[in-house]
């Protein structure tokens, strides 16, 4: 068993869990019939302070996510060399200044919230890259786009007016508690859905967001390219 921090981990410790994370992962990538280079890991840092997402930048880790816009906005502030990414909700008053502090979104929920978000990328002359979350577990409490709702017309037309932004992909997150199997079919569905939308709407969706710590093998064998980890490099939050 792994010994857990007493503290914030050191860039040492991270960069440790980071390689031995990323060659199971790779693995399992490879295993599932995926190219193993295209899995990268974002770190997730949300709650952590400045200090941390400092020492994940010096153990090598480039691409850090956060859940909230206020609580990473300092951060992105102070460490402007990461690739920082949203993977929490995005409320609609918050667009704005989300599309200011992240190359990468990853929960754009609603045809709505798409057309808002390239309309200010457009008037910021910023070019965000997105991604459609997709509540592909059918779970009550996940946001997201049904899986109908992202097949509908509407959204394929709202994907061909994309001007300033780019979608690159589409995002999901497995219910809560759900078992190896289950993990593994609801990325399997979220890949045949964007192979379906790729036909569709003509556009390419290279990048697939999925899973976290407690299901990342499963997204690997699946096709993931994004990797949500957090625990797993920085240890159990306070």
């Amino acid at each position: 068993m792994e010994i857990i921090d007493a503290g914030p981990p050191s860039a040492a410790r991270i960069a440790e869990r980071y390689e031995r994370l990323l060659v199971r992962l790779r693995a399992a990538a490879g295993a599932g019939g995926h190219d193993p280079a295209r899995l990268r890991i974002v770190a997730i840092t949300k709650t952590w302070p400045i200090e941390v997402a400092r020492a994940a930048l010096d153990a090598g880790l480039t691409l850090l996510g956060e859940s909230r816009v206020q609580e990473a906005e300092p951060k992105v502030a102070a460490l402007p060399e990461a690739e920082w990414h949203l993977v929490g909700r995005l409320q609609s008053n918050k667009v704005r200044r989300a599309v200011r502090a992240f190359a990468a979104i990853h929960s754009v929920d609603s045809v709505e919230l798409l057309r808002r978000v390239d309309a200010v990328a457009a008037e910021e002359g910023l070019g965000p890259r997105l991604l459609l979350q997709v509540n592909e577990a059918g779970s009550p409490t996940t946001a997201g786009l049904s899986p109908e709702a992202a097949a509908a017309r509407e959204l394929t037309d709202a994907l061909r007016d994309v001007r300033a932004a780019r979608v690159v992909g589409l995002m999901t997150i497995a219910r809560m508690g759900a078992g190896t199997a289950e993990a593994r079919q609801t990325f399997a569905a979220l890949r045949t859905l964007r192979d379906r939308l790729e036909a569709d709407a003509g556009v390419a969706l290279p990048e697939l967001s999925m899973g976290m710590s407690a299901d990342a093998e499963a997204a690997a064998a699946e096709g993931a390219t994004l990797v949500r980890i957090g625990t797993a490099l920085f240890g159990p939050r306070a």
